[in-house]
């Protein structure tokens, strides 16, 4: 907004609109510098390839190589467990998980703040109108020190004539130190513009680093997702197999239950004796408590899966299934694809041209601040009389600021914004190695689990093939039961081990998805930008899953009775017995 000059003053407007226009060319001139370096993002040399994954053999695995077109997982990326339970609680993380909304609540405070600073870019207005009650002193009337005197008076000055004579001018000027002694109410109604020119960059480099703060907020939300999602992975296969390690103790209690009758058979046959009635009752005593002691923990995965899709565990419950999925190929790309695929990685990235910014404005300080002020409105005694032309007022013109000595302040500042750059490049390499090591780690699980998981199977057949063996020879009397325990006992802890080592395949094969960024892409972070504009609504509350409307059941939950039942090799054995 430009302020017109009044008619009534009496030097020419040519020469300010001049000097006007001198000033806003400087002005534009000036505007292009800029003191913050030049930003490349860090670099780091990375590998073609990853070390752990070997070729050959990689369909066994869980992973593959990608192909070109198919680089990354898909989003949702938890669909290739093919788990409808999973899918339908995975898509529950974004609206009701509490540290997700408080990301998302972050990122969007960022964003206003990332707004605020770019409202630096263009002029401020103000109206500050007002209405005063007061009386000058005759002393300071005398003097005319009253600004508002001097105006009044100016105005009053108009229908009278030129004093031809000194002692004329004395009286007029008595008459007016008198009346501004008395009180008065003056209403004023101004107009204020303040414009500070970006010479030197500051107010830009402000604004950068706000947006840069922004984009690294957007990346922490969508990796706080990201770790969330994956956290409720971990926990929902550590459910199954807790399930699945306590059918195969309620299958292990049904063979005891078995041989404890073998032996009384022999007790009564006297063969046995009753020391071995104890031992497998002691048996059959322990492998009940281990499975009654399976659902501790599979109470406590059930409640932390609760929380993580926002609501009250009493509110809450997933049914018992058998664990049978499988573990899905996922594609791995190179090394450097970790760059744009890694939330994570975005965010530190981010934070580096933000504080590459910073170096621009604590440069920028070192020189003058350049500011355009103007203010114009009314003022008067008599709020009827406001708007007269007479009672105008208006002043404009720039300022100049410039800080000659702070004792170092502003070099320290400098120095400052160089090391916290330093600081957040060196973070962002950290995070970079770290996702290197993440790949390589899981990789490698995958790889050597696969191996061991084919060794764990042959260990329980080859368990499974003894106690068969041994249960033959026990029946006919030749072996004891303490060999027979022995058997049962290698057994149960065979299967253990199998499915323990299945439960360490889908834990790589989760934290190989979070590991490569689960499908996202850095050029995601515009879409996340839009959140800003889209915040969640009422409709998106924490709301319990459909199923779980009354109180939640209590843990464990049952096992279907046709899962439970004894091995065949145990049926067969009790069948001779008869």
């Amino acid at each position: 907004m430009s302020w017109a000059r009044p008619q009534a003053a009496a030097a020419p407007a040519t020469g300010w609109g001049v000097r006007a226009a001198w000033v806003l060319a400087v002005s534009s001139l000036l505007s292009g510098c800029n003191f913050a370096p030049h930003y490349d993002p860090p670099t780091l040399p990375s590998p073609a390839a990853f070390k752990e994954a070997t070729p050959g053999g990689d369909a066994a695995q869980g992973w593959k190589i990608a192909e070109p077109r198919d680089a990354w997982v898909r989003t949702p990326w938890w669909e290739v467990y093919d788990d409808p339970e999973l899918s339908a609680l995975e898509s529950r993380v974004a609206i009701s998980n509490q540290t997700i909304l408080a990301a998302e609540a972050n990122y969007r405070a960022a964003h206003a703040l990332a707004q605020e600073a770019q409202a630096q870019l263009f002029p401020t207005l103000s109206v500050v109108p007002s209405a005063t009650r007061e009386k000058s002193s005759a002393a300071v009337a005398g003097i005319g020190g009253s600004s508002v005197a001097s105006t009044a008076a100016a105005a009053g000055a108009t229908s009278t004539t030129t004093p031809t004579t000194s002692t004329s001018t004395t009286s007029a000027s008595t008459t007016t130190s008198s009346n501004f002694t008395q009180t008065r109410t003056i209403f004023e109604l101004p107009l204020e513009a303040s414009y500070q020119i970006d010479l030197w960059g500051s107010v830009r480099n402000t604004v950068a680093a706000n947006r840069f703060a922004a984009q690294a907020s957007a990346a922490t939300l969508a990796n706080a997702l990201l770790s969330t999602q994956t956290t409720l992975a971990q926990d929902y296969f550590q459910l199954r197999v807790a399930d699945e390690q306590r059918r195969i103790l309620d299958v292990t209690v049904a063979d005891y239950q078995v041989a404890l009758r073998l032996v009384e058979a022999l007790v009564e046959a006297g063969v046995d004796s009753q020391a071995d009635v104890a031992a497998a009752e002691t048996q059959l005593a322990s492998a009940l408590a281990a499975a009654t002691d399976v659902g501790v923990a599979r109470a406590q995965y059930e409640h932390a899966i609760a929380v993580l899709i926002g609501v009250a565990p009493a509110q809450f419950s997933i049914p018992y299934q058998r664990f049978d999925g499988h573990l899905p190929q996922i594609p791995v790309g190179v090394p450097s694809d970790l760059i744009e695929r890694r939330p994570d990685i975005a965010a530190a990235e981010r934070q580096v041209a933000q504080s590459n910014a910073q170096i621009g404005v604590a440069r920028a300080a070192f020189f003058p601040t350049l500011t355009l002020s103007a203010t114009g409105g009314y003022e008067s005694t008599a709020i009827s009389q406001l708007f007269k032309l007479p009672n105008r007022f208006w002043s404009v013109g720039p300022s100049l600021a410039q800080t000659v000595f702070d004792g170092g302040a502003r070099r320290a500042a400098v120095a400052q914004a160089h090391a916290e750059n330093d600081s957040e490049s060196a973070t962002y390499r950290a995070a970079v190695l770290a996702a290197f090591q993440s790949v390589e780690d899981n990789l490698a699980a995958l790889r050597i689990l696969a191996t061991e998981l084919g060794q764990a199977h042959k260990a329980t057949l080859s368990a499974e093939r003894a106690l068969e063996l041994t249960l033959v020879l026990f029946r006919q009397g030749i072996d004891g039961y303490t060999n027979l325990i022995t058997a049962q006992t290698a057994f149960l802890s065979a299967r253990q081990t199998e499915i323990g080592v299945r439960l360490k395949q889908f834990s790589a094969s989760v934290n190989l998805i979070n590991a490569l960024g689960g499908g996202w892409a850095d050029s995601q972070l515009a879409a996340t930008a839009r959140m800003a504009e889209q915040p969640p609504t009422g409709g998106d509350e924490p709301r319990v899953p459909e199923g779980n409307a009354g109180p939640g059941e209590p843990n464990p939950p049952p096992i279907p009775l046709g899962e439970i039942k004894p091995d065949d090799l145990i049926e067969r054995n009790e069948a001779l017995m008869r």
